[in-house]
């Protein structure tokens, strides 16, 4: 809906199905006498979720917003440090990085994937790189081999945002155990959702998610060693005091920083786990709705669409593909499916061309290949398991009219890379 307008394809205002199993979930949550809070549910999806992901540690936070903050934490980045990340993902991959002294580098990227391209991503290190921050774009995991081979020579630490990839695949593993921690949200347009908000870290290290446990619980992110013991004028504990001392007999070495409330509420972790038992079917879901349209994009002269090569499952949060034609018939195609009721929403804007990053001496001309497809090839269309097969009927319809109605004739295809058409 934009405006007053509803559109007879919307774009995902929720990206999963929310039915009696969430229903049934949140009534067992609320029939209960367990907390609200910090209870079985949380333990239950984060235990699920882990082993889904295959990462040693996961732990849920109020959003993939906070989740990113909470990761880029971890970095202790210091000023003069470097930081690699992909122009092409939404604000909050990045918008922590702009309360540090820190130096960005926007790594262009693959013409296809729209992930970061490793061919350029060596160009970008060098002696001051301390992280690199990339997005699985749309559900397309990044090239992470090529990615890690390159971190690990450099000790490099590798975040991965996979707010796009839940469900999804790489070379038989999972976005969230491909490098050193990874971040996921559960907002309501999401693979999955966690009552409209919500997020997850992952990752192996054992010292990090102590660190992320004691920051979402309100606690302190210091160093702190079991003695000495407070000092002999103070009282000693009686055993009704143990909960609000939980720390009283350690001391602190260091602060890096205070604490906060990122807690994932226990309904919203039953509806989370809920939902994580359904992410299949929304996968194959997704996977349908794309199958149309690649076999109506195909039939057009010109018009690529993205097929990752063997080994690569795409999750398909978007639906993306690439028109030929130059910005004037993009335009036109976006016009005229609109003007069809299919709803579109083109993501997402270039990072170093928005104010905030422009300020830190970004522009135009440092990701070419970014900003060509942007501004005039890329298309995004409605993609999710919410769309009934009359409105999936009808946004195929829609887009092959679109481009009998736009296309240039005797447009030709661009040559083929990466194992993708």
């Amino acid at each position: 809906m934009r405006g007053d307008r509803v559109y007879d394809v919307p774009f995902a205002r929720r990206g999963s199905v929310l039915d009696d199993t969430e229903f049934r979930a949140l009534t067992e949550v609320l029939h209960s006498d367990a907390p609200l809070s910090m209870g079985k549910w949380r333990t239950a999806f984060e235990d699920e979720f882990r082993t889904l992901v295959g990462a040693r540690h996961a732990l849920s936070v109020t959003s993939g917003t906070v989740a990113l903050e909470i990761a880029i934490a971890l970095l202790d980045l210091r000023p003069g440090d470097e930081v690699v990340a992909s122009p092409q993902t939404f604000q909050a991959t990045i918008q922590p990085l702009l309360d540090l002294d820190v130096r960005v580098r926007f790594c262009d990227v693959d013409p296809y994937s729209l992930n970061m391209d490793p061919n350029r991503l060596a160009d970008l290190i060098t002696e001051r790189t301390r992280a690199v921050l990339l997005v699985h774009y749309g559900g397309w995991p990044a090239e992470m081999e090529a990615v890690m081979d390159l971190a690990r020579a450099r000790g490099i630490v590798v975040l991965e945002d996979c707010a796009h990839a839940l469900g999804a695949e790489y070379r038989g593993r999972r976005p969230g155990a491909l490098a050193d921690i990874a971040c996921f949200s559960f907002h309501s347009s999401k693979n999955i959702t966690t009552l409209g908000e919500g997020g997850m870290i992952t990752t192996d290290r054992d010292d990090w998610a102590e660190r992320i446990e004691r920051r979402r619980s309100n606690q302190v992110d210091g160093v702190f060693t079991g003695s000495p013991a407070p000092p002999g004028d103070v009282p000693a504990l009686l055993p009704w005091m143990q909960y609000s001392a939980y720390i009283y007999r350690e001391s602190c070495e260091w602060v890096r920083r205070s604490g906060t409330n990122a807690t994932l509420s226990e309904a919203a972790a039953a509806v989370g786990l809920a939902q994580l038992a359904k992410l299949d079917a929304f996968v194959a879901r997704r996977r349908q709705i794309t199958a149309r349209l690649d076999e109506v994009a195909s039939a057009h002269p010109g018009v690529r669409v993205q097929r990752p090569g063997s080994g690569i499952g795409h999750a398909h949060h978007l639906y993306t593909c690439f028109v030929p034609g130059g910005p004037e018939a993009r335009t036109r195609l976006v016009r005229a499916l609109d003007e069809r009721g299919v709803e579109i929403q083109l993501r997402y804007f270039p990072l170093h061309l928005v104010p905030e990053w422009r300020t830190r001496g970004h522009g135009p001309g440092e990701c070419p290949t970014a900003e060509r497809l942007w501004f005039t090839e890329q298309l995004n269309l409605p993609c999710h398991p919410g769309l009934t097969d009359r409105q999936v009927d009808h946004l195929v319809e829609a887009f092959s009219d679109s481009l009998d109605e736009v296309l240039p004739v005797g447009a030709m295809s661009l040559p083929r890379q990466g194992g993708s058409v």
